[in-house]
């Protein structure tokens, strides 16, 4: 029982961590384009044109 005065504080520290680091995902723009690297695939590049 004495355990849960260390484990309870540990785990709202590693969820607010968590929520902090979603927030500054959001803030800094991670999720502004969720379609461009999905069509970015599709497109060739130029050395891959070059190349014989």
């Amino acid at each position: 029982m004495n355990m849960l005065i260390y484990l309870i504080p540990i785990a709202l520290l590693m969820g607010g961590m968590g929520l902090l680091a979603f927030l500054w995902s959001l803030k800094s723009g991670q999720y502004d384009d969720l379609q461009g690297a999905a069509w970015r695939i599709l497109l060739e590049d130029e050395a891959d044109r070059k190349k014989p």
